[in-house]
């Protein structure tokens, strides 16, 4: 673990720790989907689907084209966020945030923040510095995003299915770092 905030410190996890977290993602995963989360899957989400997306996580993070952030409550993890490099040549520069998430038994205690935070700094040390991210209109994330200085680019309507099977918009964002 690469440690990058302190207090609870959010570390970027290593291929190795996210197979050996496969369960505890999922079981983050299912969490965040059941209370709502528009993070790209709809319910039910068996604890096996959830358990593969992080599996299917792994040559990528190995490849060093996705990393994985965690902050941890205790020996619990509390939430992550993902940052993909775009492989793109004229694209080097930029990377997409995804995947924020906190666990709700570990909500309003300010880990989206400090996972928002973590993923400006990392993004810089790997020379990136414009992050693209989107989120469900509406959500509580639309919220957080301008407030980690994330400027609004539009929202694209019936973008995708929430978890509970409705239709919604997505309100897309940006952040230079420069």
């Amino acid at each position: 673990m690469t440690e990058f905030c302190p207090e609870p410190p959010v570390f970027v996890l290593t291929p190795a720790e996210v197979r050996s977290s496969v369960p505890a993602l999922g079981s983050l995963l299912r969490a965040c989907v059941e209370d709502g989360a528009g993070i790209g899957f709809v319910l039910p989400l068996p604890r096996e689907r959830a358990a593969a997306f992080w599996s299917a996580q792994v040559p990528a993070l190995e490849a060093g084209q996705t990393y994985l952030m965690a902050v941890r409550e205790g020996e619990a993890i509390a939430g992550v966020v993902m940052l993909a490099l775009a492989p793109q040549d004229n694209g080097r520069h930029r990377a997409d945030v995804a995947k924020l998430m906190v666990h709700p038994d570990h909500r309003r205690k300010g880990h989206a923040r400090k996972l928002m935070a973590a993923i400006d700094g990392l993004a810089l040390s790997l020379n990136r510095w414009l992050l693209v991210l989107d989120t469900v209109t509406g959500d509580r994330a639309e919220q957080l995003y301008p407030t980690c200085g994330y400027s609004k680019v539009g929202v694209i309507p019936d973008y995708a299915y929430r978890s509970h099977g409705s239709l919604d918009a997505t309100t897309v964002f940006f952040k230079d770092l420069r």
